[in-house]
């Protein structure tokens, strides 16, 4: 699995984009918040990555945070969106935005993103209403630097990626974790508590 792109970028054709990896071109696709952090043709770019594989196509679609990919992620499990309207809602909100007007059941602010109708306004109100508090705090954006306590939410966030619910999450990274550990040192040492 692709979890990771770094390159150059060789074209920049909103949604899509090209980049160089090692003489391999790989197309991706971003939506818009990410498009206007990109840098210019021929410069150096990295992007996380979700990698979806289909009957009929390999799609690769980039992201320049944690946040925008674990939200795209979020998104795509909401019965009835696909790529094309999560990467609708990462282009016309930002993810504080977003989650937002989930928090506060705003119907109104969401319909208007386009390929977004009243129903699955709704729909994603009430299937993403229980991540507002994790995606507003446990992820922070790629490339900061990673304080004892943004450290901390990375390693829970990669716990959630892993499939444990929010709250146990939290409770191994605060029981097991150190202030002095790395990211992977700190899940490292959470996962290592479970087999124990």
């Amino acid at each position: 699995m692709i979890g990771r792109l770094s390159g150059t970028l060789l074209e920049k054709n909103p949604p899509a984009m090209l980049i160089d990896v090692g003489g391999v071109g790989y197309e991706v696709e971003v939506p818009m918040s990410t498009y206007y952090e990109l840098p210019a043709v021929g410069k150096a770019v990295q992007l996380l990555i979700h990698f979806v594989v289909r009957e009929d196509a390999q799609l690769l679609f980039g992201f320049a945070t944690q946040t925008e990919r674990a939200t795209f992620r979020a998104l795509l499990k909401v019965n009835g969106v696909g790529a094309k309207v999560a990467l609708s809602v990462l282009s016309a909100l930002s993810t504080d935005e977003f989650f937002a007007y989930v928090a506060s059941k705003d119907t109104a602010a969401i319909t208007k993103v386009p390929g977004i109708g009243k129903k699955t306004a709704e729909r994603l109100i009430v299937e993403l209403q229980d991540k507002v508090d994790t995606f507003r705090v446990a992820l922070p954006a790629a490339g900061t630097a990673a304080t004892p306590s943004s450290a901390k939410a990375q390693a829970e966030e990669a716990l959630l990626a892993l499939g444990y619910k929010a709250a146990e999450a939290k409770r191994l990274i605060e029981k097991n974790a150190t202030d002095d550990q790395s990211v992977e040192e700190m899940i490292r040492a959470a996962l290592r508590s479970i087999r124990l």
